[in-house]
């Protein structure tokens, strides 16, 4: 486990600069006062900064690899695991994975990764109250999947605008559906919503027939 000794002026002060070196959440640390501050004779010999030890017990970029891991093992698929923490996002990469291996790790339309990374998100966020949201990509599926929905949004759209006929897309995960409705929201002759109840939900693609200025 990660763990560091830092000093200050107060407790509250060490224990913020560790945090901020480990990069962690408190709640996912262990903190020990290794000496209490104090002010000495008249407030000014023998001053005293306080000391504490901050260590990790909850580190989700360590719960991520041992979870990654051992299901990768057992799904008898090659690939390292790279995750980085921005912010309250943890980014993880699942690399180096051959091409047989890959349609068996996305799966159709992306659904095993969205089932792995769901496993994943519960797994890091268990007994914590500050949500982490994971995102699990693996050689650029996500964004090459994006730029496809892109491209059917706008195709759908034109097809919508020129028979002046409603079209239902495939059922698609909340992620999946939000790209389209983002990228056709600005397009006045058309309009988007969701129906069907969930992992069926699609998005119905429809013509205005009053534009709105």
């Amino acid at each position: 486990m990660k763990s560091v000794v830092k000093t200050s002026k107060t407790v509250e002060e060490a224990i913020e600069d560790a945090l901020a070196e480990l990069d962690v959440e408190k709640e996912d640390t262990s903190i020990e006062v290794l000496e209490e501050p104090s002010k000495g004779l008249f407030g000014l010999i023998g001053t005293k900064d306080a000391k504490v030890r901050v260590t990790v017990v909850h580190d989700p970029i360590e719960i991520t690899e041992n979870f990654l891991n051992a299901l990768l093992n057992k799904m008898q698929i090659k690939g390292k695991i790279k995750a980085e923490k921005k912010g309250k996002d943890l980014h993880v990469e699942v690399e180096g994975v051959n091409d047989s291996d890959m349609g068996i790790l996305i799966g159709k339309r992306g659904n095993t990764l969205d089932s792995i990374q769901y496993l994943l998100s519960l797994a890091i966020n268990r007994d914590r109250e500050k949500y982490i949201r994971v995102l699990l990509d693996s050689e650029n599926y996500r964004k090459r999947r994006e730029e496809t929905l892109i491209r059917l949004a706008k195709k759908m759209a034109s097809k919508v605008k020129a028979t002046k006929r409603r079209v239902k897309l495939e059922p698609m995960n909340p992620y999946e559906r939000r790209i389209i409705h983002s990228t056709l929201q600005k397009d006045y002759d058309i309009e988007t919503h969701s129906e069907g109840e969930e992992p069926y939900r699609k998005v119905v693609i429809e013509y205005k027939n009053k534009r709105k200025f």
